[in-house]
């Protein structure tokens, strides 16, 4: 499968960073790249397995793939069913897979990164590792004026109790595989109607065009998302 280098050209400009902070400027130890069309999720986890096994063989670099799936709904490591609303008249099919977590939704509208890096030189800290995909996802969010946070104890990115991303990752041999999934418009919403996301009742899904009152399109949040990834995990 060939994976195009770029998202088209957003119609908005890219928000600035803060003045305060700087992004990388080395591309070659941290490699981001951007798939354009959405893509099915056997072949995006077949994607993120490719890459996996070229660093383990030393043939490959640490990679931050960024994507919209076609429409899935995923359950993890645990496989209970119980945040599935009702498995049987689901809209659209379920994978069960090796990530944390319980049930969520990813498709159209919603920005899915994943992170394929080699831990070993990080530390081996999975905890860590997630805190700070939250980091730079919630730095993001800031430069679309958006005053996002955590909620203690619960993983993600939320806005008050609204939840904007979704957190759940996994490691083979310590090279990290999934990552994050940020609702971008209001597109991506609907679809979570028919589970309890995350398996936490009552919580609100919202998306990044929501929380920042006007339209903001997926290719132009990801370009935001990928400089604040870029300063927490390139090594120079």
């Amino acid at each position: 499968m060939r994976l195009p280098s770029a998202w088209p050209t957003s119609r908005h400009p890219i928000p600035s960073a803060p003045s305060s902070s700087t992004a990388a400027s080395s591309d070659l130890m941290l490699e981001i790249r951007h798939l354009p069309e959405p893509v099915g999720y056997e072949d995006g986890l077949h994607i993120q397995e490719q890459h996996v096994a070229a660093i383990l063989d030393g043939s490959g670099t640490d990679t931050i793939l960024l994507l919209e799936h076609q429409p899935v709904y995923t359950i993890g490591r645990i496989r209970d069913q119980s945040s599935l609303r009702n498995p049987a008249s689901l809209p659209f099919p379920v994978h069960e897979i090796s990530r944390g977590g319980q049930a969520t939704y990813h498709g159209p509208g919603q920005l899915v990164g994943y992170p394929i890096l080699d831990l070993n030189p990080r530390g081996k800290d999975l905890h860590e590792h997630l805190r700070k995909i939250e980091d730079a996802l919630i730095r993001a969010c800031q430069r679309f004026g958006v005053n996002a946070g955590r909620r203690e104890g619960l993983t993600g990115v939320w806005v008050e109790n609204r939840k904007l991303a979704s957190i759940g990752v996994g490691v083979r041999k310590w090279i990290s595989m999934h990552g994050f999934a940020i609702n971008i418009t209001r597109q991506s919403l609907p679809p979570f109607f028919a589970i309890t996301p995350c398996g936490i009742d009552g919580v609100t899904m919202s998306c990044l065009e929501n929380e920042a009152h006007r339209d903001i399109s997926v290719a132009e949040a990801s370009a935001v998302i990928a400089e604040e990834l870029r300063k927490d995990f390139e090594i120079l």
